[in-house]
């Protein structure tokens, strides 16, 4: 398994140590080869770090070293961006080893992998060859630079079709995310949707047979998330949120929150099962597309219902009226008033968490999606694919 951990950890680093540990649980031989970007050399001139992001020479080296050692019988990639870059997928392909690639972003379709640009979803570079408007627009890290780098990143991997060449089966977290790689140009019949799963915390923690009270928020404070909608929203609900996480608009949003709202900063998986365990709610309020949010999986093992934004995977993981409700993200009202709503209807959110466990028992337990992965990967050494 490969990765490229981020310098702020986030849903992908996660999905990543969840995954090979689920592996190993139920017999596979899981060897790592891990680079963390916390430790890119930010002195380096950036011609020099644009060059390693399309083609690192150092990377390839590494990995085809590393299979030569371990001679796995398929190679699955989470993130190369941009440490280890696209050139692996040849080096691994060249040692005669299948490659499964997870789509855990948009990055191949959209410089700052989101599909997202100020304040809402923009598809504008999806089936584009050359990436011009989110150069123009300066959409990664705000700089026409590094915007290029990566134009440049995904220009030359198309123009070599190293994704068609070298990747046996893709695997996206959604049908929504599947559709949006097929209009990018990656084939249909290699893309395959895998959900990301979530530990099963038990039937205890799932329980209604206690009061719970409160929603919660889970994520990074950070724009595309919704939290400042969110935030805006929750005053005079009656009920306490707490929000769980860190990120660049943190100070603004405790400026701006009312006493309903408690920040706890970034907990341990332990103390966040213990939060879920004691909430009623789930809020979702995302403004960019999601692909699968791990809050939505770890929520509904939990027997939490799910409030969330009708955008980009999320009419996939909330069934609207059964395990939680979707809404506009934008709607700041609406939020409101059907959040006060909810709390105040605690029979009615122990419904709808009861259906939200039983769904994810049915559809997302590891279980069920690691025996997908585990197929998956039988699917590709039979040749099938």
């Amino acid at each position: 398994m490969v990765h490229a951990r981020y310098r702020l950890r986030g849903g992908e680093d996660q999905s990543f140590d969840t995954e090979a540990a689920m592996l190993e649980e139920r017999g596979c031989e899981v060897q790592r080869f891990i680079v963390d970007n916390a430790h890119i050399d930010d002195t380096r001139p950036g011609l020099l770090l644009a060059a390693d992001a399309i083609w690192s020479r150092s990377a390839r080296t590494e990995i085809k070293a590393a299979i030569g050692r371990s001679r796995p019988d398929v190679v699955h990639v989470h993130n190369t961006f941009p440490r280890l870059s696209p050139s692996i997928y040849s080096a691994i392909r060249a040692e005669g080893v299948p490659v499964v690639q997870t789509l855990h972003n948009f990055r191949s379709l959209c410089l700052n992998g989101l599909l997202f640009r100020h304040g809402s979803p923009c598809e504008d570079c999806v089936g584009h060859s050359f990436q011009m408007p989110g150069i123009v627009r300066r959409c990664y890290r705000d700089s026409y630079a590094v915007s290029a780098a990566v134009a440049a990143m995904n220009l030359v991997h198309q123009a070599l079709a190293t994704y068609r060449k070298h990747v046996n089966l893709f695997l996206a977290c959604s049908d929504f995310a599947r559709q949006r790689f097929i209009v990018g140009g990656l084939p249909a019949e290699r893309i395959t949707v895998k959900p990301n799963t979530a530990r099963d915390p038990g039937n205890e923690a799932a329980s209604w047979s206690r009061p719970r009270s409160g929603a919660v928020f889970i994520g990074r404070l950070s724009p595309e998330k919704g939290i400042s909608n969110l935030i805006q929203a929750w005053r005079g609900v009656g009920h306490r949120l707490t929000v769980v996480g860190d990120g660049p608009l943190a100070a603004q949003l405790r400026e701006q929150a009312s006493d309903e709202v408690v920040f706890t900063g970034w907990r341990s998986r332990e103390e966040i099962s213990s939060i879920l365990s004691n909430a009623a709610l789930l809020c979702l309020p995302s403004i960019c597309y999601e692909q699968w949010p791990l809050a939505a999986g770890e929520a509904m093992s939990h027997g939490v219902p799910v409030l969330a934004s009708d955008l980009g995977a999320l009419p996939e993981i909330v069934q609207s009226g059964k395990t939680g409700l979707l809404l506009a993200p934008d709607h700041v009202e609406a939020w409101r008033s059907e959040a006060s709503a909810l709390l105040a209807s605690p029979q009615r959110l122990a419904e709808m968490g009861r259906a939200a466990r039983n769904d994810y028992l049915n559809r997302l337990s590891p279980n069920r999606v690691m025996g997908q992965l585990i197929g998956h990967y039988q699917s590709v050494l039979r040749g099938a694919l």
